[in-house]
């Protein structure tokens, strides 16, 4: 292991050396001169300008929806406590959403109510002594089938 760890820092110091020598840099240089005529890196500094501005909008963004959906869940909240502390007596307006939402609530309970039932079910169900018998059955099934796909591949060798 510590050899290719000596080979691994033999190569990275090569590399700066390289990229640290008179014959880089003066090619670099020369390019950079030579582009400097040219307007690329005006063209290249532009490019850099809207993408770190792009990332930045981007940044803001996903901050921007964060602080959107925690408003959502404080206005939620909000509302969920003006519900319960006047179910009893909504006022106005409120009266006709107070009624959907306990109709939705009731709705709500019904369905948990329905899934329980037929969890119950279910369960009552994998008890059963036929279960037991189908699942052996299904059992025999299988390594059956298990028995003739073998069958076949021995005689496919064979031919």
């Amino acid at each position: 292991m510590s050899d290719y760890k000596d080979l691994v820092d033999n190569l990275l110091n090569k590399a700066k050396d390289l990229a640290a020598s008179e014959s880089v840099t003066g090619v670099v240089g020369k390019v950079k001169e030579a582009a400097s005529g040219t307007g690329i890196t005006d063209i290249l500094e532009k490019g850099t300008q809207r993408a770190k501005n792009f990332g930045n909008a981007t940044k803001i963004t996903l901050d921007l929806n964060r602080d959107c959906k925690e408003l959502e869940r404080v206005f939620s909240e909000i509302g969920k406590l003006y519900y319960e502390h006047n179910v009893s007596s909504p006022e106005g307006f409120f009266a006709p959403l107070f009624e959907q939402a306990g109709m939705l609530r009731e709705s709500i309970a019904a369905k948990q109510a329905e899934i329980e039932a037929y969890k119950a079910s279910f369960e009552s169900s994998n008890a059963s002594p036929s279960q037991a018998e189908a699942n052996q059955e299904l059992d025999g099934r299988i390594d059956d089938f298990e028995s003739i796909v073998n069958q076949t591949e021995t005689d496919g060798r064979s031919l």
